[in-house]
């Protein structure tokens, strides 16, 4: 095991910042000539990424040789590049895309956010048999919708070792929206490791690569601001409720170089403009375990699509993009200087960077990381009263209801009869050494921009701002509500939904054609990603009118959250948690009958 030594986050970051930077220079000399840099880029950068447009495809998955951090590596690439070429379908087409797997394993393809028949969703054991080695398998459906989407391997851990692309569809009528250039922009995290290593040692020590948990100096420098008393009552509350307040991300940059593009830290993405232009760009966080807030300082992003919809268009200085998200925003860079685009890991021991520039000689200074972000009261699922003084402290360490105790849901914030007020309920399946704790007081927190981007200067946003461009497909009523609990033990690195594995677990049944809620309640103090396959997930913001579509939506550490349901896509579907090791467990099918 490798030795660690006792460091606060401020005194790791900057060398492992100049460490990411200095190995991936080395590294692009070193190999088979397959530098980051002869990869991929985008755009009119000086090494255009593959772009395979029409309706016929043929796609291959091998293993490749890659160098991003001095070290050669043999990733799972497509079509021998990692990530994989950008397919650019249109709407209304009927496409065909011929996988054939060169591995010594099983493979697949997911087509991340579309809306398809189940045979071609692409998830062994659901939706096919997966695609064996040296085999093929013929996808092929007609195209309903556009926007910017992503694919992915749903094999192993084989999107975690380079299997994951940009897939754009072009409307078929005018968008809502002037640009003048189109990129893609495709953040990911890339590992030497071996990912059943990684897994591995978060089985044994779930804080393994978290080299930001509490020290010694951190309880002093804690006494001398808050005095002993508050500092062993908030101690002794996260210790009994066997949490962290620095658990934000299981896997960070110890092992992780993040990537824009296939492009490291040190070499980063280009993309050209011209003064007065506006430049489109399309976001996708196709990572496997981080969270990215990403800005470009000096210039305002108009967000208008989420998850590939059109949205009432909203300008902010900064957006956090969860595992699986797609954001498009416009920008409109008035004069001739370069621009870092910043996307900073959400626990700050990284970022993958790139350059708007007039010109490719002309560079843009890389923004310091932001502090790191500590976990709050609010975290961990308590409301404000919980916190009103010291009589209610204590109780906070023993937010453990008896089983088949209920604790009442709150309103959400601004609904207009919007959102579930229905009680929160826990099954006797979630109390035991398999799961860490419960919400006690879960809050709507639509207005909140999660740890680490509140009140830090920037309008930053928030899902409260997302408003369908269109009116809300179904307006119905929904029939029935799911409470479905995201459960789980650090200590034990098990992960699970309402207290069950997806190993033991029985399907969820919908029925075609309802109109149904699923109401979301994080119990643990991990940001988790939660992705639908096959219908859309109708976010609940408050406005019933133009209810935002998503496919993936973060619920937050102690938070609960609410979407809705129509159930028109017979057969059975995944439904999970896009973090990729979580997703042993936190796992379930979905059978529409």
């Amino acid at each position: 095991m490798k030795q660690r030594s006792l460091l606060n986050i401020d005194e790791i970051c900057l060398p492992r910042r100049q460490f990411v930077k200095g190995v991936a220079m080395g590294g692009a000399l070193l190999g088979m000539g397959l530098s980051p840099a002869a990869l991929l880029a985008a755009g009119d950068s000086a090494t255009p990424q593959a772009t395979l447009r029409g309706k016929k495809f043929n796609l291959s998955i091998a293993p490749q040789a890659v160098n991003f951090t001095g070290q050669q590596r043999i990733a799972t690439a497509v079509n021998g590049s990692v990530p994989g070429p950008i397919l650019r379908w249109r709407e209304g087409d009927r496409v065909s895309l011929k996988v054939s797997n060169r591995l010594a394993e099983s493979s697949s393809i997911h087509w991340h956010g579309m809306i398809l028949p189940a045979g071609m969703d692409g998830v062994p054991d659901i939706s096919f048999s997966g695609i064996a080695p040296g085999e093929s398998f013929h996808y092929q459906f007609d195209v309903k919708q556009s926007g910017t989407y992503w694919y992915h391997s749903h094999s192993g851990f084989q999107e975690q070792t380079g299997l994951y692309g940009a897939l754009i569809i072009d409307p078929l009528e005018p968008e809502p929206f002037s640009y003048d250039r189109d990129y893609v922009i495709l953040l990911s995290d890339w590992s030497d490791e071996d990912p059943t290593d990684i897994y591995a040692k978060l089985k044994k020590s779930s804080g393994y690569y978290n080299f930001a948990e509490r020290t010694a100096s951190d309880l002093l420098r804690d006494i001398q601001q808050k005095g002993p008393a508050r500092t062993w009552s908030e101690r002794s509350m996260w210790n009994r409720m066997r949490m962290s307040d620095r658990d934000l991300s299981d896997v960070t940059g110890y092992t992780y170089t993040f990537l824009m593009n296939g492009q490291t830290p040190a070499d980063g993405w280009t993309g050209l403009f011209k003064a007065g232009e506006k430049i489109r760009l399309r976001i996708i966080n196709g990572s496997a375990m981080s969270f990215f807030d990403l800005r470009i300082p000096g210039l305002k992003m108009k967000v208008v699509a989420a998850d590939g919809q059109n949205i009432e268009p909203i300008s902010v200085d900064e957006f956090r993009i969860g595992v699986a998200e797609t954001y498009d925003v416009i920008v409109e860079p008035k004069t001739d200087r370069a621009y870092a685009i910043f996307a900073q890991a959400l626990d700050r021991t990284g970022y993958a960077r790139g350059t708007l520039t007039p010109d490719p000689a002309l560079t843009a200074a890389v923004p310091e990381l932001d502090p790191y972000p500590i976990l709050s009261h609010q975290d961990m699922g308590m409301a404000m009263s919980d916190m009103a003084g010291k009589q209610t402290m204590p109780g906070m360490a023993t937010a453990q209801p008896k089983t088949g105790e209920t604790m009442a849901g709150m309103p959400m914030r601004g609904a207009a009869g919007q959102g579930s007020n229905a009680e929160i309920v826990h099954a006797a399946s979630e109390f035991g050494p398999h799961v860490d704790a419960r919400a006690q007081s879960p809050q709507y927190r639509l207005d909140d921009p999660g740890v680490g981007l509140r009140d830090n200067g920037r309008r930053v946003l928030r899902y409260a701002d997302l408003r369908s461009l269109y009116p809300t497909a179904d307006p119905r009523e929904p029939e029935r509500e799911i409470q479905l609990h995201l459960t789980g033990s650090m200590a034990r690195y098990m992960w699970s939904i309402n207290g069950v594995k997806y190993a033991d677990s029985e399907p969820l049944q919908f029925k075609y054609g309802e109109r149904l809620r699923i109401t979301f309640v994080n119990d643990s103090m991990m940001n988790h990603p939660m992705h639908l396959h096959g219908m859309w997930s109708d976010l609940e913001t408050g406005d019933g009118r133009q209810i935002p579509r998503k496919h993936t939506v973060i619920v937050q550490p102690g938070a609960k959250i609410s979407y809705l349901v129509t159930a028109d896509a017979m057969g059975g579907w995944a439904y999970h948690c896009h973090l990729l090791y979580h997703m042993l467990g936190m796992f379930r099918k979905v059978v529409v009958s």
